[in-house]
């Protein structure tokens, strides 16, 4: 399988890179960033580095140059994790951050998959707060829960549209932990505004997307709870992966 990773340097990127490089049913792991994008210190001695490629990619906004389609060619599935956190977006114009989540997922989601082997799966990483109702007002970040509704909205009906060729997954995790980001009480409390959301370890949650680009979409929103069901599964023939 061919698989792209957007939002490559990020914590949850370079964890799916991570895996990826060990997983021997993928063959090509495409970095699509805006900077270069180097093998993940903690790889492993069964990953494959060779498989990686870092393709720049700088202006984000119009059709993709010639170059990055060319590598982008015959992907399988993508993981997109690029977007900007509701911590990040302070002191950030609102219509930048909208910028990034929507506008650049949307055009990526045409531009990859206009080139992408059938089915092409993308595997969209949202968070438990997104309303895609626009007429109810979040308790927390209102605006931001907003737009990233409309995104989810949004990749949902393209699938729909380019169906049976694309098929997409939106990843509702939650809590994330992992190396440098522990459990905290203060977090739990937030997010328990949104209902049962519990925590999910990096690895079980890129262990999940991978699964989904390589066997098929379990269901089109995938919450945490969903998550620990698919991993428990996958982390017993998936090695090595890191608990820790």
């Amino acid at each position: 399988m061919k698989l792209v990773v957007t939002g490559a340097t990020g914590f949850v990127g370079q964890e799916v890179i991570r895996l990826a490089l060990q997983n021997r049913a993928i063959t090509s792991t495409i970095a699509l960033a805006r900077s270069n994008v180097s093998v993940p210190e903690n790889g492993g001695p069964d990953a494959d580095t060779s498989k990686l490629k870092s393709v720049v990619l700088t202006d984000w906004e119009n059709p993709y140059p010639e170059h990055v389609i060319e590598q982008l060619k015959g992907a399988d599935a993508c993981v997109w994790t690029l977007a900007i956190t509701p911590k990040k977006s302070k002191g950030l114009e609102f219509e930048a951050v909208m910028k990034v989540c929507h506008d650049y997922t949307i055009k990526g989601l045409n531009q990859i998959a206009s080139v992408a082997n059938k089915p092409f799966r993308f595997i969209y990483t949202s968070g438990a707060p997104a309303e895609r109702d626009q007429t109810k007002i979040p308790p927390f970040h209102p605006d931001y829960c907003l737009m990233r509704g409309r995104v989810e909205n949004a990749v949902l009906d393209l699938a729909t549209r380019l169906a049976p060729a694309v098929e997409v997954a939106i990843i509702r995790s939650g809590c994330v932990e992992g190396p440098g980001h522990p459990k905290t009480e203060a977090v739990t409390r937030i997010w328990e505004h949104y209902g049962p959301t519990p925590w999910v370890h990096v690895t079980e949650l890129a262990a999940t997307m991978i699964e989904q680009g390589l066997h098929g979409i379990n269901m089109n929103t995938l919450y945490a709870n969903d998550i620990e069901e698919i991993r428990s599964s996958v982390l017993k023939t998936e090695e090595p992966v890191s608990l820790e």
